[in-house]
């Protein structure tokens, strides 16, 4: 018969809660504000979202989408939030969904009737919600597609317009990573700047 030792439930009650506690404010708390510390001692305009402010008003972050609903901006991609933060989402419409097909075959007429195109012109990203929703960017092509009814609106010329497009292409991420792209929100600021309407 072998000597068996048992321990009063109350003696494993107070392991369990140094145990809990220690990890709640070390790897909780402490870590977090660790963390966030370093985030903003290395990159402190990253960490505060990169937010753009003109005349002492923050208008917009440089990382987050905005609608664009005059001719005289450049327009952002579709987005299911409806551009909201804290809302952001894809639609979470497969592929072969009627009403995804349907809302793009509209995206696409509508975008075609308007910047004077051939409906197969019409760039993807235009039509295509990001998967976050709140997606800066818009490709090279889907700029160049609206330059000419930007300049008309603005009563500049396409040259213009096409070279600050070029200033606001950025390239892969290191020259490897993703695609060239153009930040929406950083353009239609420098339009303003370079001609106000």
């Amino acid at each position: 018969m072998t000597n068996q030792t048992t321990v009063p439930q109350g003696n494993l009650l107070r392991p369990a809660c140094v145990l809990a506690l220690i990890s709640l404010l070390g790897f909780g708390l402490s870590y977090s504000l660790l963390a966030t510390g370093i985030g903003n001692g290395l990159f402190p305009e990253q960490a505060s979202g990169n937010l753009i402010e003109r005349n002492g008003v923050v208008i917009g972050s440089q990382w987050v989408a905005q609608p664009f609903s005059s001719p005289g901006y450049f327009r952002a991609r579709q987005s299911a939030a409806s551009y909201d933060p804290m809302a952001m989402a894809g639609s979470n419409l497969a592929r072969s969904n009627p009403a995804l097909r349907q809302r793009i075959d509209e995206q696409r007429a509508a975008i075609a009737s308007q910047e004077g195109l051939e409906p197969g012109a019409v760039p993807g990203d235009l039509l295509t919600q990001s998967g976050g929703g709140l997606d800066p960017h818009i490709s090279p092509q889907a700029a160049q597609i609206q330059v000419a009814r930007v300049a008309r609106e603005r009563g500049m010329s396409p040259g213009e317009v096409q070279t600050l497009v070029g200033a606001y292409t950025e390239g892969r991420q290191w020259g490897l990573f993703g695609e060239p792209r153009v930040n929406v929100l950083l353009l239609n600021l420098a339009l303003d700047k370079a001609h106000s309407r």
